[in-house]
């Protein structure tokens, strides 16, 4: 495959919550990546919370399911899994959503500028199995209903008002990621059929109305794309994935981030990272597990999406070693911290708070293997900048 570069540019804007908290700036990328050894080290051995981290970083429990928040009275939400952060003046806020059907919804906890958790509270509830999303540039969190013909809601990370976005059409959503030079959100589906879309608001900031169109593109791992509208954003009778001719099918759309006019999305079902160069309208692959040579590949399991202010993409793991991994600006994908004790978890919602210093995830089942024992932690550590 020939290898391109492209560059990241700076983030626009006052927030690090509009990008789904990164701070990328020049990082070049070529794909797909390939192994090698990480910049942050080999992994030490398994810390008080079953956490494997390289030298220097440390983890703690932020919460844990149907157990109380430390230092409030609210009981967090069974199944964590999607995040992001947000700056909240000198400290930040962390949401999560919950993939529980019925009931779903999403959480927040925030935090003090010296990390202390000062509150924790509801910000959406009776929803169906909010999976992952995205953050807007405006500070507002996307919760996606991973279900047939599900909804976007977007909420208020401080609480408060929820609102379905219906225009953003009805499918099984997964994630979403702002775009606001060509002001759009990208978002995936969660089938094994399924398509990757970008809806166009009508007025930037507003998404109560808008077009929403899907990717079109042939059958290779690389090559040019166009969009098309949607005729039936509502999906019914026939699902959005099968009303546009040439619509390109992806096999169980996962995380999705953007960064400098380039947007990065998972695909579970093929272990892949799809990488969409918006400057020139192509796609090609950013990882693929099949094509890591020499083997074995260190990430399966391919879920959810983030960056740093590195360049760094971070992906998670549902499955594979309960890891997450990197993929460096040089191609290098490579091992950043693996959980132990919990086969039976997927990790999720990796997001990094506004100064780039924590990374917050959670572990959905943890080490029970039941909605009801997730775990939501925060690493801290010298994350490259």
């Amino acid at each position: 495959m020939e290898r391109r570069n492209f560059l990241r540019g700076a983030v626009i804007g006052t927030s690090v919550a509009a990008f789904g908290g990164t701070l990328m700036r020049g990082a070049a990328y070529a794909a797909p990546a390939q192994n090698g050894p990480s910049p942050y080290g080999s992994l030490g051995a398994a810390d008080a919370n079953g956490i494997q981290l390289p030298s220097g970083f440390t983890s703690r429990v932020i919460a844990r399911s149907g157990q109380t928040v430390s230092g409030t009275s609210y009981s967090w939400h069974n199944a964590p899994d999607g995040g992001a952060c947000f700056a909240d003046g000198s400290g930040w806020i962390y949401v999560s959503n919950s993939e529980i059907n019925p009931g779903g919804g999403a959480s927040a906890v925030k935090f003090n500028s010296s990390g202390t958790i000062t509150s924790a509270y509801r910000i959406l509830s009776n929803t169906r199995q909010n999976c992952a999303g995205g953050a807007t540039p405006w500070n507002t969190w996307l919760s996606c209903e991973e279900v047939s013909l599900g909804y976007v809601y977007e909420t208020n990370p401080w609480g408060g008002t929820s609102t379905r976005r219906d225009a953003m059409g009805k499918f099984k959503h997964e994630a979403a990621a702002a775009d606001p030079v060509r002001q759009v959100i990208y978002l995936t589906e969660d089938e094994s059929n399924g398509c990757f879309y970008r809806f166009i608001p009508t007025t930037w900031g507003n998404l109560s109305s808008g077009t929403l169109q899907v990717l079109v593109a042939g059958s290779g791992t690389s090559g040019s794309f166009t969009w098309q509208n949607v005729p039936d954003p509502d999906g019914s009778p026939t699902a959005t994935r099968s009303q546009v001719s040439g619509a390109k099918h992806f096999n169980g759309g996962e995380g999705c981030h953007y960064a400098g006019d380039t947007v990065w999305f998972t695909t579970k079902g093929d272990n892949r990272v799809w990488q969409l160069n918006l400057l020139n309208s192509t796609y090609e692959l950013a990882y693929d597990d099949s094509l890591v040579n020499p083997g074995p590949a260190p990430l399966t399991g391919v879920d959810n999406i983030t960056g740093s202010s590195s360049g760094d993409l971070f992906v998670a793991e549902d499955g594979g070693n309960m890891e997450i991994c990197i993929i460096t600006p040089n191609d290098v994908v490579a091992v950043f911290l693996r959980i132990t004790g919990q086969s039976s978890s997927e990790i999720t919602g990796p997001a990094f708070s506004p100064n780039g210093q924590r990374l917050y995830f959670s572990s959905q089942r943890g080490t029970s293997g039941s909605s009801s024992g997730g775990i939501t932690y925060e690493v801290t550590g010298p994350f490259r900048s």
